[in-house]
């Protein structure tokens, strides 16, 4: 009989795209979520927790095709019932798709304006790369069922103060609006309303949105016959004359000092279109809401150059940009950029009731608000490890646990050194792996004096580092003190450490 062959083992590797978290990266994120969710809440949000899995007809982006959806979302088909085929079903790409159904599926029982929030991760089945991860966190926040732009401006002070909640100082971050009002309206001036102008309207909307990376010059040459770059590839141009990439440029460039002049000169640009007049009544309102409210100019600001979300936004936008330079992968200098945005939506709710059902909200990207902390140094980077009784004799276990019990009592995270205790080495070795603050140690002459040795491990390794003998003696990092006096003495130590 031929010798059955073994299967493979498996290799221990996460899938492309995806990674795992420990420790210190959960904790900050989770200190974060709840930092917002506070904000969040005392601006009158409720919670909301969805299924991570949806319907791929509720989703509405993506659509099954032959054998799976299209890309873009995690799918499969369940089993078919009977002579019916199985629903296709996907993980949610974002928490806005999964707010629409529910709206339309609970309306009659939810509050209108419907205020939520919802925190949690989403998938896309996108090509990964350098901190593009398939699976991420998204925080959400948005209003279902009001049309007042009041709504969209209560969302621009929310995110302002999200993000000076987290720890991202004023002056750090500008929060910047505009309205897709407005660009239709030059878009009707540039004579590229209508059907007919739809492939030249996209090349248009297309080349706006690549203003950061291909600069004033690149976009005008997009306006265009077109645009040659570095390689020698030939993108073909929107085809426009002069006066009519003027106007498009115009809008480009319409920012000036202050709010009030923003909108005169959009107003200007935008005269002879109805819907462009709308839209920068409604800028002017948002920036004169913000300033009632004490929400100035070095905290949200009305600019024309944000362009978001061409397909999908209806009214205002908005983007918040992390302004503080960082060093990329290369050693280059550059500015952080967004890290949230979000804006009016009316249309997603249609889907569903067939009825325009008025909708605004923002996403912050906590990822992304984390790498920025970090590289700003504003991550508490403090050992948040456990205090470590350790095991000098396995027969007074029992003595170690009553330690630990009475510093989890005085609300101190401690354990005990459940390894083999028979190298104490291997046990600070251990410590200090954990990033723990104290090591707690009480051998057979300890216990017959009544005291305990008491390690400041974070000292120790400071002191370690290069410290003099005068320094070592003047700052001692190990104590020896009354067995009774542990919880004190490591509050203490941590409190010193804080």
């Amino acid at each position: 009989m031929a010798k059955q062959k073994k299967s493979p083992r498996p290799k221990a590797e996460t899938p492309k795209g995806f990674r795992d978290y420990f420790g210190a990266e959960v904790t900050h994120r989770t200190e974060m979520l709840a930092k917002i969710a506070a904000v969040y809440h005392r601006y009158g949000f409720d919670a909301l927790e969805s299924s991570g899995v949806e319907t791929v007809q509720a989703l509405g982006k993506f659509l099954p095709d032959v054998d799976r959806p299209n890309e873009g979302v995690f799918a499969w088909q369940e089993d078919a019932d009977s002579d019916k085929p199985g629903d296709w079903l996907a993980l949610r790409y974002d928490l806005t798709a999964p707010l629409a159904r529910v709206y339309a599926q609970h309306q009659n029982d939810l509050p209108k304006p419907y205020r939520r929030f919802a925190m949690g991760p989403v998938w896309r089945n996108e090509k990964p790369g350098p901190g593009r991860f398939r699976q991420f966190y998204q925080c959400d926040a948005d209003t279902v069922g009001a049309s007042s732009v009041a709504a969209d401006a209560e969302i621009c002070a929310m995110l302002a103060d999200c993000l000076e909640e987290v720890g991202i100082e004023r002056g750090d971050y500008i929060v910047r609006v505009n309205n897709r009002k407005v660009l239709n309206g030059v878009m009707e001036v540039a004579g590229l309303s209508g059907d007919d102008k739809e492939a030249e309207r996209g090349i248009v909307l297309r080349a706006i949105d690549k203003l950061d990376r291909l600069g004033v010059e690149g976009v005008r040459a997009l306006l265009g016959e077109g645009r040659k770059d570095e390689s020698g590839d030939f993108t073909k141009g929107a085809g426009l004359d002069d006066l009519q990439a003027d106007v498009v440029m115009g809008f480009m460039q319409a920012k000036r000092d202050s709010g009030a002049e923003t909108v005169t000169r959009l107003r200007e640009l935008v005269a002879d279109s109805k819907v462009g007049a709308e839209g920068v009544d409604e800028l002017e309102l948002i920036s004169d809401l913000m300033s009632a409210a004490g929400y100035g100019p070095d905290r949200i600001e009305i600019d024309p150059s944000v362009v978001r979300g061409l397909g999908y936004y209806t009214g205002p936008v908005f983007e918040a940009e992390l302004t503080f330079e960082i060093k990329d992968e290369k050693g280059r200098t550059r500015n952080f950029g967004s890290v949230a945005g979000g804006g009016r939506y009316d249309d997603l709710v249609k889907r569903f009731t067939g009825q325009e059902v008025p909708a605004t909200g923002v996403s912050i990207g906590v990822d992304r608000l984390l790498a920025a902390l970090d590289a700003k140094g504003r991550l508490d980077k403090t050992a948040d490890g456990p205090v470590v009784v350790t095991v000098m004799d396995q027969a007074r276990m029992a003595d170690y646990q009553k330690m630990v019990a009475e510093l989890r009592e005085a609300g101190i995270r401690a354990e005990v050194y459940l390894g083999n205790p028979k190298n104490f080495g291997n046990q600070l070795k251990y410590a200090d792996k954990r990033g723990s603050p104290v090591a707690v140690i009480e051998g057979g002459d300890e216990h017959e004096k009544g005291v305990i040795q008491i390690k400041d491990l974070i000292l120790g390794a400071k002191m370690a580092e290069g410290a003099t003998l005068e320094e070592y003696k003047e700052l001692p990092s190990q104590y020896e003190v009354p067995r009774d006096q542990l919880v004190a003495k490591v509050r203490a130590i941590l409190d010193s450490q804080s």
